[in-house]
């Protein structure tokens, strides 16, 4: 595949990064993306919930990865607009050495990323300007700072849902999960059409946003994990994936499924 040329920083037209960070209250968003994220959120008042059960999500499984599995290279891709507890943040708190690669290719992701993110003196955080939709470029260069014979956390949060749901885009992911080593994981996320309110919100979101939103079903998601080990709960509504004692009575479902594998 031929790399996407570089998306300018177009602050006339919503974006999906700068609206997510609206949702989470974050302050780098535009007038275009608080109009389009008030839309949304009036047709599907659960998103903020959504949004922030994603970054719980995160939080969680890069956790276990680091903790229990004791993964010490992730790469982060399509990671968004910094915000709060990203993935070296949490990584380095159970293990300052851990290494993080940070992939995006929108011009103010990057920005705020350099500015931003930041590392442990026992640790490193890189970005890669790159399109995920060129794997072997990406891969190059995710090579010069992570070590391929080593397990890998592979993080891809909802990322995917720009791309419909065709052998295309799971060729795409397949090609990141056959690059790592055994002993690696995969811990993915992605919107799903599980309510007829989120269904209604993404029909808004097409209508106004430069980057389409696909919504999957359930089964669809759990295919990018096809050939893998799944862990224990499977592939599930983001808050019930090993939710922990503390939220364990208050988790309720979300249209945002998800898991973590282990590559054999």
């Amino acid at each position: 595949m031929t790399n996407s040329p570089r998306i300018p920083l177009d602050t006339t037209v919503p974006h999906s990064a700068r609206v997510m960070n609206y949702w989470l209250g974050g302050k780098d968003h535009y007038p275009v993306d608080r109009a389009l994220g008030e839309q949304v959120e009036q047709a599907f008042p659960e998103i903020v919930e959504l949004m922030r059960a994603d970054r719980r999500f995160i939080v969680r499984s890069v956790t276990h990865l680091a903790r229990e599995e004791g993964v010490r290279q992730f790469l982060d891709i399509g990671s968004g607009l910094p915000a709060e507890n990203n993935t070296h943040e949490v990584a380095q708190a159970v293990a300052p050495e851990s290494r993080v690669v940070y992939v995006d290719n929108d011009p103010m992701v990057l920005t705020h990323a350099r500015a931003l993110l930041t590392s442990t003196p026992e640790g490193s955080t890189h970005y890669i300007d790159a399109d995920m939709l060129d794997p072997e470029t990406l891969l190059a260069r995710a090579r010069e700072h992570l070590d391929f014979t080593q397990p890998i956390g592979l993080v891809i949060m909802g990322a995917l849902g720009h791309f419909p749901a065709d052998e295309r885009t799971y060729a795409v992911a397949r090609a990141y999960v056959d690059a790592l080593p055994s002993g690696s994981f995969l811990a993915l996320c992605d919107s799903t059409d599980t309510s007829r309110q989120i269904v209604e919100a993404a029909e808004a979101w097409n209508e106004n946003a430069a980057q389409p939103i696909h919504l999957r079903t359930p089964e669809q998601v759990s295919a990018f994990f096809d050939g893998l080990e799944l862990l224990e709960p499977g592939v599930v509504s983001v808050p019930f994936w090993r939710p922990g004692t503390a939220r364990a009575g208050a988790a309720e479902e979300v249209a945002q499924y998800g898991g973590v594998a282990r590559k054999p």
